[in-house]
C-alpha cells in the first residue's frame, strides 16, 4: 500500500515519513509565514513611519526583538487590551507587564528598554538648552518621565542665569496622593548648582492635573524661600495622564 497525502509527498522526494517529520513542515510555513508578515510591517513603517500604523501593529513592531520568530499580533492585542494605548504599555510596571499571559522577562526587559529610550530621547531635547523657548519639549519630557508613574514624584529643573536647563532632578518620591516636599532642600541644592531659577514639577497619578490647595500652599513656601535668595521660580507644573496644568497660566505665581 502507498502511504497517501503527505507520507506520499516525502517518499516520493526520497524520504522517510516520521510524526517529527509531519510536524516540521506545517512549523516551517507558519515560521515562512510569520516572516511575510513582519517583513510587510517593517516596509509600511519604512514607507511611512508610525504615524501611518495604529497602535497594536506598532506594539507588534516593537515586540520582534524579544519574539524573534513567534507571531506577536495576538501578545500586542492583549497588552493593548490590558493597558489601553501603546504609551500605557510601555510604562506599565514590570510587575504588571508579567500579568499578561505570553510576557516573560524577556518582553517585559525589552519594553520597559524601550521606555527608558524614549525618556532619554525627550531628555535630550530640553538638557543645555534655553527651557523657556523649548517649553512644548520641556512638556512633552516631563509628560513622558512623570504622567504614567503609579506613585507622586517631585523634581525640580535647575537653570542657570541664561535660562539654560542645567540640571534635572527627582528630590522626592511619595504615595499615590502625597510627596513630601523640603523646601530648604531645593534652595540648598539649587545654590549648590549655581541655579538663578527653577521650575517645579510633579505629578498627580490620579491623572487629573489640577492643583490642590496643598500644592498651592506647598509652591509659596518655595517660592518664598527661593526669593529670599534672589532665585526665580518661573512655574511650577503639574503632569497627568490627561494632561497639564501651569501655576504660572493659572495666576497662582
Amino acid at each position: 500500500m502507498k502511504p497517501a497525502g503527505k507520507q506520499q509527498e516525502l517518499a516520493d522526494a526520497g524520504g522517510v515519513f516520521t510524526p517529527q517529520a509531519e510536524i516540521a513542515a506545517p512549523r516551517a510555513a507558519t515560521d515562512n509565514g510569520t516572516a511575510g508578515h513582519r517583513e510587510r510591517l517593517r516596509a509600511r513603517f519604512d514607507k511611512g513611519g508610525a504615524d501611518a500604523m495604529p497602535d497594536y501593529e506598532l506594539l507588534e513592531l516593537t515586540l520582534f526583538a524579544a519574539i524573534p520568530r513567534r507571531d506577536t499580533k495576538p501578545l500586542a492585542k492583549a497588552l493593548l487590551a490590558r493597558f489601553g494605548s501603546f504609551a500605557e504599555v510601555i510604562a506599565a510596571p514590570r510587575a504588571r507587564l508579567l500579568e499578561v499571559r505570553g510576557v516573560g522577562e524577556a518582553v517585559a526587559s525589552h519594553l520597559k528598554i524601550v521606555e527608558a529610550a524614549a525618556r532619554r530621547l525627550a531628555q535630550t531635547k530640553v538638557i543645555k538648552r534655553p527651557a523657556l523657548s523649548s517649553w512644548a519639549a520641556l512638556l512633552d519630557y516631563c509628560t513622558a518621565a512623570m504622567a504614567r508613574e503609579p506613585a507622586e514624584q517631585f523634581r525640580v529643573l535647575f537653570l542657570d542665569r541664561k535660562n539654560i536647563l542645567i540640571a534635572d532632578e527627582v528630590q522626592s518620591r511619595g504615595t499615590i496622593d502625597h510627596t513630601p516636599v523640603y523646601p530648604r532642600e531645593i534652595v540648598k541644592r539649587a545654590l549648590e548648582l549655581s541655579a538663578s531659577a527653577i521650575i517645579l514639577v510633579h505629578n498627580h497619578p490620579s491623572g487629573d492635573p489640577t492643583p490642590s490647595r496643598a500644592d498651592i500652599e506647598m509652591t509659596r513656601e518655595i517660592e518664598k524661600a527661593a526669593k529670599a535668595l534672589h532665585i526665580a521660580v518661573h512655574d511650577h507644573l503639574v503632569i497627568g495622564r490627561s494632561g497639564h496644568a501651569s501655576f504660572k497660566s493659572l495666576g497662582l505665581l
